[in-house]
């Protein structure tokens, strides 16, 4: 597995996409029949009982865009494995181009603005924002639903609008959100991560030691998903289940307040200043002792420095008063464009992908999850037995992070267009930092930004997507 190749219990059937070319076709409906396209032979379909599809030939040119995936082995099968597979039994000539992560919200952006582009466009975060721009992917999701069941709860509420009854966009995977912390180092100081009072407790020792805690306070991803989740451990929410702005109150307050202490006492001003790569590559250097991060950083250790690699344990988020209430580190979100020009075979793509994620899930090296759970049978046993793992049996706790732990941004409500908006605008991290540079006093900030965020909701709400 850590080679990238596939597997004998079904992955190298999955990629040639085989199966799925002899079903039912995704499709937009037209006329009463459904043309199907196998090898490049059309052929008729009567309707009746079937989705509702386009009366066009599905072949042509397939345009895809998506992050360079942080684990490099997953970009190598997606692109020379599995997509040149599924081209060729799909008659599709499939392109993938591949922009950092940073570079995904200026893209989008332009894509619109020029409603030119992509067929399929990768988010790394629920695009409610987008939703007008883009088709309603429900048809996709029921098909998948109707070959591999329900759907995983954090992936339905990162892409359904409760409002307007749409999917504005489709989930193929999401990444649960490990602590990632040295063994060694908090042997030494004899206490283990699974509390947020026991890292402040740690975390004085920990620094000066020379290896600080590692939690961003910077306008990336990161610093918004591991600030976002430690709220939730305190029992802060940006929003309640009816999708109104509770942010302001007791339970923020405190929570800035921890944060503000554990900066003074167990962090460096580095953390300002942070790109979602800087928490990795200060691990890999040897210098965090902790930091809340998706599996990629020990999967790079292993890589680079196996003996790093086996010092580096994974825990669910620690506890809060409010108790563990985790985010998954990222969200895989497609969108196929309003103005795509190949919109069949772009949902017959994203339908056949996830039908059959084992190729997915572990050439990604565990870090792609699928959105639907058994698309990928036995996945805690496929983690338990990783055979890289040092110590073995590393990776079991994913499974549990997983199934327990991992929520999507705006929980308890939906993720909605004014969650993708703060979260794009990474207004969370710019609240926290203030308060830890005393630039604002706790409950000055919790006031402001509730202020800020009841604006935003509001104009959301006008415009009829909340």
């Amino acid at each position: 597995m850590a080679d990238g190749n596939t597997h004998s219990d079904g992955a190298e059937e999955e990629v040639a996409g085989g199966h799925t070319t002899r079903r039912e076709i995704i499709t937009k409906a037209a006329a009463g029949t459904l043309l199907v396209v196998y090898g490049g032979a059309a052929t008729k379909t009567a309707a009746a009982g079937v989705p509702k599809y386009r009366a066009r030939e599905l072949a042509g040119t397939l345009k895809i865009i998506q992050w360079s995936h942080f684990v490099p082995a997953y970009d190598k099968w997606f692109d020379n494995v599995y997509v040149k597979r599924w081209g060729q039994a799909n008659d599709t000539e499939v392109t993938v181009d591949h922009i950092n992560q940073a570079d995904i919200p200026a893209r989008a952006a332009a894509e619109v603005a020029a409603q030119s582009g992509h067929d399929i466009f990768f988010f790394l975060t629920p695009p409610a924002a987008y939703e007008d721009q883009v088709i309603n992917h429900a048809e996709i999701v029921q098909e998948v639903t109707k070959k591999r069941g329900k759907i995983k709860p954090v992936a339905f509420k990162s892409t359904y609008n409760q409002k307007t009854k749409k999917y504005f966009a489709f989930s193929d995977n999401y990444a649960p959100d490990p602590c990632n912390y040295r063994t060694d180092l908090w042997g030494e100081v004899g206490l283990k991560p699974t509390s947020w009072d026991n890292v402040l407790k740690a975390a004085p020792k920990l620094r000066a030691m020379g290896n600080p805690i590692g939690i961003g306070m910077s306008n990336e991803i990161d610093s918004n998903v591991a600030l976002s989740a430690m709220m939730m451990c305190f029992g802060s929410f940006i929003q309640n289940k009816e999708q109104r702005v509770v942010l302001n109150s007791k339970a923020t307050v405190n929570v800035l307040k921890f944060a503000r202490e554990l900066y003074r006492q167990g962090m460096s001003n580095e953390i300002f200043a942070w790109t979602a790569a800087s928490n990795n590559q200060a691990m890999l250097a040897g210098r965090l002792s902790m930091a809340l991060n998706a599996i990629s950083i020990t999967r790079s250790a292993e890589l680079i420095n196996p003996d790093l690699a086996a010092k580096i344990e994974l825990l669910p988020i620690p506890r809060g008063p409010n108790g563990r209430l985790g985010l998954e580190h990222v969200m895989g979100a497609y969108v196929i464009w309003k103005f795509a020009k190949n919109k069949p075979m772009a949902q017959k793509f994203l339908a056949d992908l996830e039908i059959k994620y084992i190729g997915a899930f572990e050439n990604s090296k565990f870090y792609n999850f699928p959105s639907w759970p058994a698309s990928v049978p036995n996945i805690a046993r496929r983690v338990e037995r990783d055979p890289v793992a040092k110590p073995s049996g590393k990776y079991k706790i994913l499974a549990e992070i997983a199934d327990k732990y991992t929520l999507n941004p705006g929980w308890p409500g939906n993720t909605n267009a004014a969650i993708d908006e703060i979260f794009n605008k990474f207004l969370i991290p710019q609240m926290f930092a203030e308060v830890a540079q005393g630039r604002r006093t706790p409950e000055e900030a919790a006031k402001i930004y509730d202020r800020s965020f009841r604006g935003i909701f509001q104009k959301w709400r006008n415009l009829g997507k909340i």
